[in-house]
């Protein structure tokens, strides 16, 4: 074991760094364009108290994971610990806009409520996260690898990977280059000039793209010197400012925000879960409770400042450390993080760099999770982390048709459940088995599992839990409450006696064959 102290920074922080820092820049551009193209916010309240908000959050997550990596380091003597990857929840990022702070908005006619709907939906949140984080380690104890990764596999295709696949090929001129140099630098061993790490050529490479495209009058990546110019104008200091009124003056609409923040609260409890075995499977395990409780504590800082973002653990931690990132990439994308935000550059950077160019590394990150489920578990439990996929493709689908149906000015009731129904879109089902779908994709994975194990006592014990994580609206349903789902809930339980009829069954097949053994030991006929 080593004496020396961990190093701070080494060569594979810089791949790190632009890969992660990347990362966090694009779901940042995402976000902004989403406060002000979608949620009409004004840009003071984009600019001047949300971006900083959201900058100082994840300052404090990033620094943090890097504490706590460099003492992990410093405890066991290892040089190649890597800092859990951390920032706002992607899918999250999209349920509280559309789900809580768009129809507040609409609602009411101001942006301003649905702004502090969406800070009192973190508010809750941050204590979930903070009160499951004494729970997580026994459910990560119990549950099958196969239905943890399976889940977080399922949440990295349809949640992470599909956008950014689908961004590439409607700008392919930019996309598909800059995906094939990421390929090569990242899976095929090429060292760009002066070994420049393949996240920034592929970046500058689109760039560079865009801008001459945009010369030729072609315009791919709508890039314009009429927005570069514009851009300036949210140039300037802003710090975050405490918000403590705004998040309990959404309080009024908390009957709408209850519906989904405790469901997703627990989807991020689980999520946490998730992401620190997939790092305990790279070869770094972190305490699952101060995982969890600092997502809840920096997401509690972040919303009474003003950002109406949850904070997350992400997917993707042995892609940076396969990368060679250690501890520096993370605090370093931190400091870099609360300047773009509280410096007003985020909106340049938005209107210099085409978000296409970036939507690649997202999709690199994909493809490693979403093979880590099946290189890490067991071979034959490869149907079970089939089947953990199967109710998040259901969520991606039912969201798709939702956002397509609102921009439209309706939605599925208003159509009617039959007519979808007779174009083969199964509304309804695909409502039932992509609720809660991080939760679902988990009970079913863990139930394939210990089924392929035959161990059918657990299988059953998780068909109990699946009936009353249904009876109570948490899979299966979008609302919490009280006999939510009633048919769903009676068939987990009656899959929860089958298998523990199965079981005693198994257990006296067991028995007999165990006698059958000893009867022919002592050459006896079997049965006697």
């Amino acid at each position: 074991m080593k004496s020396s102290k961990p190093a701070f920074w080494v060569s594979g922080d810089w791949n790190a760094f632009f890969g992660f820092g990347t990362n966090i820049l694009v779901n940042l551009l995402v976000l902004t364009g989403l406060l002000r193209f979608v949620l009409k916010m004004p840009d003071d309240l984009i600019f001047g108290r949300i971006l900083p908000a959201t900058g100082l959050m994840l300052c404090l997550s990033t620094l943090y994971y890097a504490w706590l990596t460099w003492r992990l380091a410093e405890r066991t003597g290892r040089d190649d610990v890597c800092a859990l990857p951390s920032g706002i929840s992607v899918p999250h990022m999209f349920v509280v806009v559309f789900v809580i702070m768009l129809p507040i908005a609409l609602k009411t006619g101001d942006p301003v409520r649905g702004w502090e709907a969406g800070l009192t939906w973190v508010f809750i949140q941050s204590f979930v996260l903070m009160a499951g984080g004494f729970v997580a380690p026994l459910i990560r104890r119990i549950t099958p690898r196969a239905a943890l990764l399976g889940t977080l596999a399922g949440v990295s295709i349809a949640f992470i990977s599909l956008r950014p696949a689908l961004e590439m090929y409607m700008t392919p001129v930019i996309g598909i280059p800059c995906f094939a140099i990421i390929l090569a630098g990242w899976f095929g061993g090429v060292r760009y000039f002066k070994g420049m790490p393949a996240g920034l050529v592929a970046i500058a490479v689109g760039t560079a793209i865009a801008w001459g495209s945009t010369a030729l009058g072609l315009g791919y990546g709508g890039m314009s010197l009429d927005k570069l110019s514009h851009s300036f104008t949210n140039f300037g200091f802003s710090l975050p400012m405490p918000a403590i009124a705004h998040v309990f003056s959404g309080f009024e609409f908390l009957g709408v925000i209850l519906v989904t923040a405790i469901p997703f609260g627990i989807y991020d409890l689980v999520e946490a879960i998730d992401n620190v075995e997939s790092a305990a499977v790279a070869g770094d395990s972190f305490p699952t409770t101060r995982v969890l409780t600092a997502d809840g504590v920096v997401s509690l800082i972040g919303c009474l400042m003003g950002n109406p973002f949850i904070n997350a653990v992400y997917i993707g931690h042995p892609g940076w450390k396969a990368m060679g990132g250690r501890i520096g990439y993370s605090a370093a994308t931190g400091v870099v993080v609360i300047l773009l935000a509280w410096l007003g550059i985020l909106s340049v950077i938005l209107a210099v760099i085409p978000v296409v160019a970036i939507s690649p590394i997202l999709l690199y990150i994909g493809m490693l999770i979403g093979a880590q489920a099946f290189q890490e578990s067991p071979r034959n439990h490869a149907p079970a982390i089939i089947l953990a996929l199967v109710p998040h493709v259901a969520a991606w689908g039912k969201l798709q048709i939702d956002n397509a149906l609102g921009a439209a000015g309706t939605n599925a009731m208003a159509v009617g459940l039959d007519k979808l129904g007779q174009t083969g879109i199964l509304y309804q089902g695909l409502g039932l088995l992509g609720g809660g779908a991080i939760l679902g994709g988990l009970v079913f994975a863990a139930m394939a599992a210990y089924l392929i194990d035959r161990q059918f006592l657990k299988a059953a014990a998780f068909a109990l839990a699946g009936a009353a994580l249904t009876f109570f609206g948490f899979i299966h349903g979008e609302a919490i409450g009280v006999g939510q789902s009633p048919a769903i809930a009676a068939s987990y339980l009656i899959v929860a006696a089958i298998l523990a009829g199965c079981a005693t069954r198994a257990g006296a097949g067991a028995s007999r064959s165990e006698a059958s053994t000893e009867h022919e030991a002592l050459g006896e006929p079997a049965g006697i």
